[in-house]
């Protein structure tokens, strides 16, 4: 495996993002945080903005907790400029990272329009935590630039970046994506490009059975998060990262890794499925396993 050099990222100056949500919006604080212009794009430039706004106010609770000055917040918000897909800002970008839904659809055809806005040697990389990385390599005409980029949640606090190699990424690329994550200040570790890489293919079936642990009432949400937390000294329970992470993205993950591994253990709980069919999507719709928000019950589990 090639190893990064001096200078790889002397060329590297704006972070190119697509997607404004829960994962976009990390990376771009994160690459902001350490000193690069971003351009934060989605669908429509005004989710873009709204996503950079979510920044300043999230950087606005690091300043006062004194973990960081007004000045610093201001600088790094000004870093980010907000966009669309189709504006053609992302010309500008000299590395692209794309974290929206976990839809292989909705990858492709994101990678598609990448391929046409982006300049041809510019590094395609995607935060996908299941989707083959050949796959969506497939969709554009440089499948050699396209890289798996994997950041845990929340980005700017996790360590880890898993990369991941499709059939046809070049060595240059994966030097390049090493260096960059190393930039950003994170450890990184190489995944063969099989359905959940490392991180979920050993989580998600953990999730699950947390999930069906709940449906045959072994236990209540609480018991079962803090047997979790303490017996295994987790920092938190299964149910309270299922929150974080968002209902939907595990179950569209253990959907992905149940059709293409094949494996029963994957298939997602039915109780995991009602909960998303509900809307009880966790921390970011206020509900999941846990109450969240004004008037939220102190330890709120829906049994």
């Amino acid at each position: 495996m090639s190893t990064p050099v001096r200078g790889l990222l002397d060329g590297i100056t704006r972070i190119g993002v697509v997607g404004a949500g829960q994962m976009g919006r990390g990376i771009a604080q994160l690459a902001a945080t350490h000193g690069f212009a971003v351009t934060l794009a989605d669908a429509q430039r005004d989710i873009a903005e709204r996503g950079r706004t979510a920044i300043g106010q999230q950087l606005a609770k690091l300043v006062d907790k004194q973990k960081l000055t007004a000045a610093d917040r201001d600088q790094i918000v000004a870093r980010i400029q907000p966009s669309d897909l189709y504006g053609g800002d992302l010309e500008a970008a000299d590395f692209v990272v794309e974290a929206a839904t976990e839809s292989v659809s909705i990858k492709r055809e994101i990678f598609q329009a990448l391929d046409q806005v982006c300049r041809g040697g510019v590094v395609l990389a995607t935060n996908t935590s299941s989707i083959s990385i050949t796959a969506i390599g497939a969709a554009v005409t440089r499948p050699e630039r396209v890289i798996g980029m994997h950041f845990m949640n929340p980005p700017p606090l996790m360590k880890l970046v898993e990369i991941i190699r499709g059939l046809a990424t070049a060595d240059s690329t994966y030097d390049l994506t090493r260096a960059l994550a190393e930039r950003l200040g994170k450890e990184t570790v190489v995944s063969r490009d099989v359905s959940g890489f490392i991180v979920n293919r050993v989580l998600m079936p953990m999730l699950n059975e947390a999930c069906f642990a709940l449906y045959e009432s072994i236990a209540s949400v609480d018991d079962l998060d803090k047997a979790i937390q303490l017996g295994l000294n987790h920092p938190m329970g299964p149910f309270a990262l299922m929150d974080l992470i968002g209902l939907d993205t595990t179950l569209a993950i253990l959907e992905v890794l149940h059709r293409e591994l094949g494996d029963p253990k994957y298939r997602p709980c039915p109780l995991l499925r009602q909960y998303v069919a509900a809307g009880w999507l966790g921390r970011k719709s206020g509900r999941g396993f846990h109450h969240y928000g004004a008037g939220a019950p102190a330890s709120g589990p829906i049994r």
